[in-house]
């Protein structure tokens, strides 16, 4: 399986060793699940749309969805304004430090 998301997870693979699901959306199905579970006992829950009933709130897409909203709040997340790939992903950690240390400072100094 020469998939880009095959290699992407191959590479990440030492990153991640506690990592045991991971959801995906409808497009990957088929033998990426079997693949992943084979070569690192993860496994894949697929996150279908429902197209008939409208909208409906889908377990665990919305934490996805509200991420990259939070993403907008940052300039340089709200729009691909990097040129190389690794300032890209750079950009993206600090965005999601930006959140943690909010979250954490916002528990521990509340009155």
């Amino acid at each position: 399986m020469a998939t880009a998301v095959s290699t992407r997870l191959i590479k990440k693979k030492k990153k991640y060793q506690k990592l045991k699901t991971i959801f995906a959306d409808g497009d990957y199905t088929g033998k990426l699940i079997a693949w992943c579970f084979s070569m690192f006992y993860w496994t894949i829950e697929i996150v279908k749309r429902n197209e008939l009933h409208g909208f409906k709130v889908l377990p665990k897409r919305w934490i996805v969805e509200r991420t990259f909203g939070w993403f907008n709040f940052r300039r340089r997340l709200s729009k691909d304004y990097e040129h190389n790939p690794r300032s890209s992903e750079a950009m993206v950690y600090i965005g999601v430090i930006h959140l943690m240390v909010k979250r954490v400072s916002a528990k521990n100094y509340s009155i």
